[in-house]
């Protein structure tokens, strides 16, 4: 292990791309992406992420198995320069104290390598577990919540994120607040995170085409907001699968693409922004696997059977929309993606023990 890095040492890009060529596109990929048994593999693709030269390693939180403070805590302490993201949490999830709390932990913990992605997620969600849903309004006045609670100031509030008579955490690091990201994927949540937010993580599979025309909406916000020019960092998450045999390329892939285009309204969405047709998410949505199916298909289906009902979507929506194949096809890939506007590029669906291939 390397003595701990200053927080304000700017990460070098990643040295390494096909065929070992010289690149300067940053890259960050997901640990322990979807459905997961047991979070300890997440300290080996820690460990292995840093090694490859990943400016920025992922965690998408699940209750169970993927709590972000635990995980981030664990790697924090296996790694030495990578950045360690929530990808995402939410506002409601945790009391804003409690939020803040963790973030400044593990800022301390990992000499400021955290990053805080928060999501909205869908109003059915936080209904069945009692929770309020997010709004607009919720969401950014929990920016600022936060960003107050973690500098330590005192706060009163009474609004749309809750009601909160005295907050205050009286002893905190010396390190700065940690960024903010938005996930984000229609044009009111690009503008929230151009106007609000300290970056924006983009939706799996979207082609570079409509990572484009989400970068423009967000530059618009934050030029509307008198903010300076590229102060959002924009990160496009990429699905990525290279030297794995047909099989397991099409369920890190397929399988993935599957969880996000069967949740109704959830895959609507994203085709549009593609500008596909909705219409085909009918033959998807009909297959044996999936009818009945009420929120994420991952948490009731196994592997095999999402991998199966891929075959159900049509093929551009998964090659258009990911790098798939040989490693000189993937940098293609994310040239594209970087071409389109795209700050940093977050791998997907491999984890990083998987993306070795790519840096050979």
């Amino acid at each position: 292990m390397t003595d701990r890095k200053s927080n304000n040492v700017e990460i070098a890009p990643n040295p390494i791309g096909d065929a070992g060529q010289q690149t300067s596109l940053a890259l960050g990929a997901y640990t322990l992406p979807g459905r997961v048994p047991d979070p300890r593999p997440a300290i080996g693709q820690a460990i292995e992420a840093e090694r490859l030269g990943l400016r920025t390693l992922w965690l998408s939180e699940r209750w169970g198995t993927k709590d972000f403070g635990v995980l981030a805590g664990a790697m924090g302490q296996v790694t030495d320069s990578i950045k360690i993201a929530s990808g995402i949490t939410h506002f409601q999830s945790r009391h804003p104290a409690m939020l803040a709390s963790m973030a400044m932990t593990a800022q301390a913990m990992s000499n400021g390598r955290i990053v805080i992605g928060i999501g909205r997620s869908v109003d059915a969600m936080w209904k069945a577990v009692g929770l309020p849903p997010s709004t607009n309004a919720s969401i950014v006045d929990s920016v600022e919540l936060f960003r107050r609670l973690c500098r330590g100031e005192k706060v009163k509030y009474d609004g749309p994120a809750g009601k909160y008579p005295s907050l205050r955490l009286t002893d905190l690091p010396d390190q700065p607040v940690p960024p903010l990201v938005f996930a984000a994927i229609g044009p009111k949540g690009l503008g929230i995170a151009g106007r609000h937010f300290d970056g924006v993580l983009l939706h799996p599979f979207l082609t570079p085409e409509a990572v484009g025309r989400s970068v423009h909406i967000v530059r618009e916000a934050e030029k509307e907001a008198g903010r300076p020019a590229g102060s959002v960092r924009v990160y496009a998450t990429v699905v990525v699968a290279t030297g794995l045999d047909p099989a397991e390329e099409m369920a890190v892939v397929g399988g993935r693409a599957v969880t996000y285009y069967q949740i109704p309204n959830f895959g609507e969405q994203l085709a549009k922004v593609n500008g596909w047709s909705v219409d085909d998410l009918d033959a998807l949505r009909a297959h044996p696997h999936l009818v009945g199916v009420r929120g994420a298909a991952d948490s009731v289906r196994t592997r095999e059977q999402l991998t199966e009902v891929a075959s159900s979507l049509p093929e551009e929506w998964i090659r258009s929309a990911s790098a798939v194949g040989p490693a000189s096809d993937c940098w293609a890939t994310f040239e594209k993606y970087r071409d389109a506007g795209a700050d940093e590029l977050v791998l997907h669906g491999s984890t990083p023990d998987q993306l070795g291939p790519l840096f050979g």
